[in-house]
């Protein structure tokens, strides 16, 4: 009985590093006789973008732009791939993150490949915000995208205290030191300062957009008031470049890198083997472990901080 016990522990262990192996190299690399031709990779971006630990957002909804970049850099590098495909299923996320993926992914067309960004079910803001720096951007008719624009929000507490009962002492250096405490209400002064980081940062958004989807600031500016499009709808406003699915930007990055017939394709990440074996996802992770005070680039209708 021990011995089978033991037996049945050993294989169960062989088993989960065979899983581990197929989810963090699924597929391997295609047959040599389809790669002379030229490769396409596949790098996903799901749920929210934030910066973080490569590989440390394995138990929430969230993706690290810092393992987004080293994808980036890692299809640049490699002389096989052509082009690439960024497939996006995001809300949004931080400002910042989405400035370092679009800064990885201006320099991997400078090094002459293609890339092409996939919108599935919801590609806004923060999404939006890295799919406007690719070479084109494809949505499926009924994708959820645009949301151009910036929030944030806080917390006053000022009441819950005094109904059970806590009080707060604060000594700061200066004037400003406690901007966004949730136990008083912000002054007129701060809510200049917050709202001048707002529109701050909201330039920085819609001037990136301009220059990626070549367009007047000012017919930018019509667009963004932080509302969602349909993929449809997108096209239209010149917001989107094609409508299909994921395989008709697969396709479309093998055509504008000029490789012949069907591309081979290669997942490039995020590697996340936690992520990619158990599904672990809570949608109100991020929310609760982020800054309370800080800008995010979200959903219209969620509760991110900056949309």
């Amino acid at each position: 009985m021990q011995k089978k016990f033991i037996a049945g522990i050993v294989l169960g262990i062989v088993a989960l590093v065979l899983v581990l192996a197929a989810v963090s190299h699924p597929g391997g690399r295609p047959a040599a006789n389809s790669r002379n031709k030229g490769e396409v990779g596949i790098i996903y971006i799901g749920g929210v973008i934030a910066n973080g630990l490569p590989g440390g957002a394995a138990f929430a909804d969230q993706v690290a732009s810092e393992d987004i970049a080293a994808a980036l850099r890692e299809a640049a590098r490699d002389p096989l791939l052509k082009a690439v495909v960024i497939r996006l299923n995001s809300p949004g996320g931080t400002a910042a993150a989405a400035q370092e993926i679009s800064a990885e992914v201006e320099r991997l067309r400078a090094s002459g490949k293609k890339i092409v960004a996939s919108m599935g079910d919801t590609a806004a803001s923060g999404a939006y915000w890295i799919a406007a720096g690719t070479d084109r951007i494809v949505a499926n008719p009924g994708t959820m995208t645009g949301s151009i624009g910036v929030i944030m929000e806080r917390y006053d507490l000022q009441g819950l205290y005094e109904k059970i009962g806590v009080d707060t002492e604060t000594f700061k250096s200066g004037p400003h030191k406690d901007m966004g405490s949730v136990s008083r209400p912000s002054t007129s002064e701060e809510r200049a300062i917050f709202q001048s980081m707002i529109d701050d940062i909201y330039n920085q958004f819609v001037e990136f957009v301009a220059q990626g989807r070549h367009k007047d600031i000012a017919e930018v500016r019509t667009l963004a008031d932080g509302r969602v499009y349909t993929g449809r709808q997108a096209i239209e406003l010149g917001l989107v470049d094609q409508l299909g699915d994921f395989h008709d930007a697969v396709l479309l990055a093998g055509s504008l890198a000029g490789i012949p017939g069907e591309p081979a394709v290669v997942n490039l990440g995020p590697k996340n083997i936690f992520r990619q074996l158990f599904g672990i996802a809570g949608a109100n992770t991020f929310r609760q472990s982020a800054q309370p005070f800080l800008p995010y680039t979200g959903e219209a209708g969620r509760s991110y901080q900056l949309q």
